[in-house]
Parts: structure tokens; sequence; C-alpha cells
């Protein structure tokens, strides 16, 4: 590896480590406002029952006008992370849609895809950028 690439990994790491404190202290904003008295959802493991990302961000959107700018600012810090949540739900529910014998061309209609093609495109980048995620 090069001192290039090694510079490289080192900034992305110092990147991932900041999100990650922005992610944690918008959620304890959060939870503080009461996104704690949030019912687990029912397929959340009992040792999972603090609020997702989703729910988090949705939670911040709903009570939007008694957030500060600073609360607000780590809302949006939680999208990233609402994101990848989501994109794996989507990633399991088409591996499912697959697995029970739907077609490209049933689940791209369902989605919304102009053609069975596109959908097969889209779920193979939607594929390949969840295989890169840490």
């Amino acid at each position: 590896m090069s001192d290039m690439e090694s510079k490289n990994d080192l900034g992305q790491s110092d990147g991932d480590h900041t999100q990650g404190q922005r992610e944690a202290s918008a959620r304890g904003l959060l939870l503080d406002k009461g996104a704690d008295r949030l019912e687990p959802r029912p397929w959340q493991h009992e040792a999972d029952t603090a609020p997702s990302a989703v729910d988090l961000s949705q939670y911040a959107l709903w009570r939007s006008s008694e957030l500060t700018r600073d609360e607000l600012l780590g809302a949006l810090s939680l999208l990233p992370a609402a994101r990848s949540e989501t994109e794996s739900v989507e990633v399991g529910l088409l591996f499912v849609a697959r697995s029970e014998g739907l077609t490209w061309a049933q689940i791209a209609e369902a989605m919304g895809f102009r053609s069975p093609q596109a959908c097969q495109q889209y779920v193979n980048r939607l594929s390949a950028r969840r295989d890169r995620q840490p």
C-alpha cells in the first residue's frame, strides 16, 4: 500500500469516526426530546429496542417545530444511516421477491421502473453499494 493510499484510508477513517460521533450525539438529543418513548417495532429483537435512524429522522420531522438548529443539524446527520437502513430493507424485500418466483417484469412494475432491465440494473447498483459498505 502506498503512502497516499494509507493517508486516504486514514482520512476516510477519521471522517467515519466524526460522522459516527455526530450520529451518536443526534441520537442522544432526540432520545432526550422524547424519542425514547417510541414503541419498539414488532420485528426488532428484544436487545435492539433503540429507535432506528429512520424512526429518529421521522420523529425529528414530526417534532421539528420544537427542535433547535443544532438538533435539526443532528437529525440531518442521521440521514446517511437512515438511507442505509432503507436500502437494507429494499435489498431484503427484493431478495425475497425473487426467491418467491416474482419476475423482473413484475418487480419493475411494482417499483415503477419502465423496464425489467432498468430494474435489474438498479438492483445490481444497489447491491454493489451495499457490498462496499463496512
